[in-house]
């Protein structure tokens, strides 16, 4: 299937986006294909961005699929395969701004559940090197980057956001070979733990599942979390 304008207002809108939950794709994808009189099936909407993938990759860049950990919902988001280091956020944030953010990875991946509290962060803020970062900084540009979606909070508790994960999961897996794992069942990098076995705390990459992927096959896993902002 070639290219159409409906493809490429999608691409446009999930760029303005960065990220979108399959709900929203699936509007997206909707509104698209009816603008530009383009047969449209709401089942079909994997399909539509393989096209879109085909017009991209050439570029080095591609429309990704997730699962979030904590809603256990599919989201889309536009990775630019070229770059794998933090940089590709450079346009965004200062270069003290990055250095935090890699801070905040090495506290959120390296803590065993996924999670790094906003005390915690604060307090690494004036350790931050070449310039310290003062916490009432420190805390805008936590705000920053939820509101961009790299990062989620809940209750006070920071984590990568879906968007993040994707869009750095070459950097995420490279730098943290012993703590990133991906489910064997759906193939998405888990930053907050496993489900599975209770005697495994980090299962080996063949046996390690997501918790919504065990409850999709028979229910086994945590109780409900709910969803960080």
């Amino acid at each position: 299937m070639q290219a159409t304008d409906a493809h490429r207002q999608f691409l446009q809108a999930l760029l303005a986006l960065g990220v979108a939950e399959s709900g929203q794709a699936g509007k997206l994808h909707r509104q698209a294909c009816e603008r530009h009189r383009v047969h449209y099936a709401h089942d079909k909407l994997d399909d539509f961005i393989r096209v879109v993938n085909g017009q991209l990759r050439p570029l080095s860049m591609e429309i990704r699929k997730g699962l979030a950990e904590d809603s256990g919902r599919t989201y889309y988001a536009l990775v630019n395969l070229a770059e794998t280091e933090i940089t590709k956020m450079a346009s965004d944030y200062s270069e003290n701004e990055l250095e935090l953010f890699k801070k905040i990875m090495d506290l959120v991946v390296l803590s065993g559940n996924g999670f790094a509290s906003s005390t915690r962060i604060l307090n690494m803020a004036d350790q931050l090197k070449p310039k310290r970062m003062k916490k009432v900084e420190a805390e805008q540009v936590l705000q920053s980057l939820v509101r961009d979606k790299w990062l989620c909070e809940r209750e006070g508790e920071y984590s990568l956001h879906i968007r993040g994960i994707l869009e750095l999961e070459q950097y995420i897996l490279s730098h943290y070979p012993d703590s990133a794992r991906k489910c064997h069942l759906c193939h998405s990098l888990s930053i907050q733990g496993w489900g599975g076995s209770p005697f495994l705390s980090t299962p080996p990459p063949a046996t390690a599942a997501l918790l919504w992927c065990l409850r999709a096959l028979g229910g086994r896993g945590g109780g409900e979390r709910q969803p960080c902002s």
